[in-house]
Parts: structure tokens; C-alpha cells; sequence
């Protein structure tokens, strides 16, 4: 018998099971002394959190801050310029992915650059560059790289593969970022009302979960990495709650079918060789987090565009709109229907904030699952 794809979630997706979760929770919640506030760190979480219908599964005193991890919300405006002013070159081809064709920058988003004849191509894999490349070969294809822990070696490949083979028209825009210092950053903050983090499980497959020991050992606040089906979540939140009244404050993992501590080295190793983090990373909606970012390590600046394009890139700072509060969102002062402009002025199709610009994000989550559509 052969394994088809839906048997890898088909049972992560059991009414029944993620029902004798819930009644699991709403018995071990009695017990709380107060309410616990669990930040799901991945937009992935957030989606299957209200895809599902978990908030209406769970008791009162749990509740959760949606947190910043969706790549394209966290793109500062300066770094979607530089993509729209990268593509407008002549003789270049912008490849990203998905989603960030869409987010609007200060002059408009790719897709606008796209409308004004600019060569702009979404790719499923940044490997996907040398074809384009090899059909291309008087252009200068131009890859601007973003995502988390988890689309960093691809991108690392990416450049590994163009060094060995000799390409010589295919270049680079690294905005990958890193989930620990975003989590501290958030700790940080003297209003912050997190209690516990659910933390990325396709961030671990690659990091190993020990990138989170930190936080139940210096922050006092437990991590459970975990998986992005229903039912993943749903134990994640049981594990949780089973600390706060057994007095346990730790890491632990959920999702064992594909994480352990170390994570996968050879990932890591590619990383290491081509990136080294980055002294400060412009977080949309949370600001300059310092060592949050990657960049390319200076050996490898023949193939940086920040470097080759430095005299027609812009590099005003810009604010973020003052009616947003994307911020506060993902800091848990405050729900996506709290603000002013959410389902109003701030869409999908025409997104103002951080949190609604992809369909990862958590006001993109409540416009989609809140019944707005």
C-alpha cells in the first residue's frame, strides 16, 4: 500500500482527538491560580488557532498573543523599497517568494513594479534562480531572500551552487532573520504579558530546539515547540498548562516526529559558512532588534546588492502608519479588532499593517476566519 499525502495529517486532524484535548485543558485550567497568556510565535499557528476554532475550544484563562513570526509581515518598508527599486534596473530580474510580491512599499509593491515593466518572478525555491539564469544569460538575476531559520538554507544552497558551478548573473538581497532574538526582544519589554511560547516547529527541524533553552532558564517563561496541525497545537497547550500547575517552568517538545535538540548540522554548517548575523535587523512593527538578521559574510560581497547597488538604494527611515497598531498586536496589548482600521481602510487587498500584509499574519488570520470575507 502505498503512503498518501493526507496520511501525514489525517489523524493530527481528529475531531475527536482534538476534542479530548480540549476536555483535557478545560479540567487541568481549574486549577490555575490565574489566567495564562501563550504567545504562538509562527503565523503557521495562528492560522490553525483560528482555521479551527482552538480560541472557542478553550477556557477563559488561557488566552493567546499572536506573535511576529511570518516573514513577510515582519519586512520593514526601507527593505520592500529596495526590492521595488532593484526591479525597476535595468536589465535585472527580481526572483522572491511568494507572497512578498504583494506587500506595498513606500513607491508600491512588486506587483505595481511588475504593471510598470519591471521583470518580476515568484519562485517555490530559490534553487529555481538557475534556471531563470541559464535562459537568461545577459540579465542579472537578483534573489532577495527572506524567511526564518527555515528558508536560510535554501538560500544558503542557492549561493553554494553559483559559487561551485561559475554562474556569474545571479546575485543577492538577504533580509533572513532569526526567531530567538525577536522572543527576547519581546521579553524585554516592560508591558509584555507573555507566559509562554509555543514555539516554531519548522524553525527546530533545522536550529534543534535548543535555541530556546534560554527562555525557561533565564527568562522563566516555558517553551513548547510544536507542530502546526490542530491537534499538534491543541497537546502544545495541554504541555503548557501541565507546567503552570505542576510548577514546572521547561522546554519541551511536541512535535518528536521531527525535531530533536541538535537540529540538522548540515543546514546549520551552510549557514555558518556563507552568513553571519547581522548587528541590527528593522523589524516591522517592532523596530531595530539587534543580531535578529543575517547577512552574507564579507567574502562573499561580489554577490551582495546592498553593496553593488548602494548608490541608487534608498536609505531614508520609514514609520510605520500611525494608525496601525500592528505593534502592540504582537506584543499582546492589543487583538487585531481593537484597531481602528482593521476590516476597514487595512485588508487583505489593500493591507496598512504589518500583521495583515501576508496571509500569514494574525489580522490576515481574523480577516480570513473572523467571517469578513
Amino acid at each position: 500500500m502505498s503512503l498518501e499525502l493526507k496520511n501525514l495529517y489525517d489523524d493530527f486532524r481528529d475531531a475527536e482527538t482534538i476534542k479530548a484535548y480540549a476536555k483535557i485543558i478545560q479540567e487541568d485550567a481549574k486549577k490555575l491560580t490565574s489566567s495564562i497568556n501563550i504567545m504562538e510565535v509562527c503565523g503557521g499557528h495562528t492560522h490553525t488557532i483560528m482555521k479551527y476554532g482552538i480560541l472557542q475550544l478553550l477556557p477563559q484563562n488561557i488566552k493567546f498573543i499572536h506573535g511576529p513570526g511570518c516573514p513577510v509581515c515582519i519586512m520593514p518598508k526601507e527593505r520592500i523599497d529596495h526590492a521595488y527599486v532593484l526591479s525597476m534596473q535595468k536589465d535585472v530580474i527580481l526572483v522572491t517568494l511568494g507572497d512578498m510580491i504583494k506587500v506595498p512599499g513606500s513607491n508600491g509593491s512588486l506587483q505595481d513594479a511588475r504593471s510598470k515593466g519591471a521583470d518580476v518572478r515568484f519562485v517555490y525555491s530559490p534553487l529555481d534562480c538557475l534556471k531563470i539564469a541559464d535562459e537568461n544569460a545577459t540579465k542579472k538575476i537578483i534573489f532577495f531572500a527572506i524567511g526564518f531559520e527555515t528558508t536560510t538554507p535554501m538560500t544558503a544552497a542557492l549561493l553554494d551552487t553559483v559559487i561551485k558551478r561559475g554562474i556569474k548573473n545571479i546575485y543577492f538581497h538577504i533580509n533572513h532573520v532569526t526567531v530567538p532574538e525577536a522572543m527576547s526582544a519581546l521579553l524585554a519589554d516592560d508591558e509584555c504579558k507573555i507566559d509562554a511560547f509555543l514555539g516554531p516547529s519548522h524553525v527546530s527541524v533545522i536550529s534543534g530546539s535548543k535555541i530556546y533553552e534560554e527562555f525557561p532558564r533565564d527568562w522563566g517563561k516555558p517553551v513548547v515547540v510544536s507542530g502546526f496541525e490542530p491537534v499538534d497545537v491543541m497537546q502544545s497547550i495541554s504541555m503548557i498548562v501541565k507546567q503552570f500547575i505542576e510548577g514546572r517552568c521547561e522546554l519541551e517538545v511536541e512535535y518528536k516526529r521531527a525535531v530533536n535538540r541538535e537540529g540538522n548540522l548540515k543546514a546549520q554548517e551552510l549557514i555558518e559558512k556563507y552568513f553571519q548575523k547581522a548587528d541590527l535587523f528593522k523589524w516591522r512593527g517592532l523596530g531595530n532588534i539587534p543580531k535578529s538578521g543575517l547577512r552574507l559574510r564579507d567574502e562573499y560581497d561580489s554577490y551582495n546588492v546592498e553593496n553593488i547597488y548602494k548608490n541608487v538604494l534608498p536609505t531614508e527611515e520609514i514609520n510605520d502608519h500611525k494608525l496601525c497598531i500592528c505593534g502592540d498586536i504582537l506584543k499582546g496589548k492589543a487583538t487585531p479588532p481593537e484597531c481602528s482600521i482593521f476590516g476597514t481602510a487595512c485588508k487583505p487587498i489593500t493591507p496598512i499593517g504589518s500583521c495583515m500584509v501576508s496571509s500569514e499574519g494574525a489580522c490576515a488570520a481574523y480577516y480570513k476566519y473572523g467571517n469578513l470575507i
